[in-house]
């Protein structure tokens, strides 16, 4: 079974570039139609999809979010990573790594709280 494992700072200042990154385990981000997502969730209020990098390095990005946003990954550590820059206060959040795959399973990390504050 896929296991995915969010990691990063849980405090971040405003203005700063947020990173996190997703750690895979029991598959490869590489497998044939599988999409690899950012997805949060700030207090109190319901999922939102951020971005996404298929299995062939094929990016998507939620409009609103696009300006400021960035996915990349590194295969041969099976891990990919987000970057959110300029983050505010309203960006504070749990923020989820997931994964779709071609047979409509869907895995998801635990989380991890991040918050921005001065």
């Amino acid at each position: 079974q896929v296991q995915l494992q969010e990691s990063g700072p849980g405090l971040v200042k405003p203005s700063q570039t947020l990173s996190l990154t997703c750690t895979v385990s029991g598959g490869s981000i590489t497998t044939s139609y599988s999409y690899w997502s950012w997805i949060r969730q700030p207090p109190g209020k319901g999922l939102e999809w951020m971005v996404a990098i298929a299995y062939d390095g094929s990016t998507y990005y939620s409009p609103s979010l696009k300006s400021h946003t960035s996915i990349s990954r590194d295969t041969s550590k099976n891990q990919f990573s987000l970057q959110l820059s300029s983050v505010t206060p309203e960006d504070t959040a749990v923020y989820y790594c997931m994964v779709a795959t071609i047979d409509f399973q869907n895995y998801w990390g635990q989380g991890t709280q991040v918050t921005v504050s001065s």
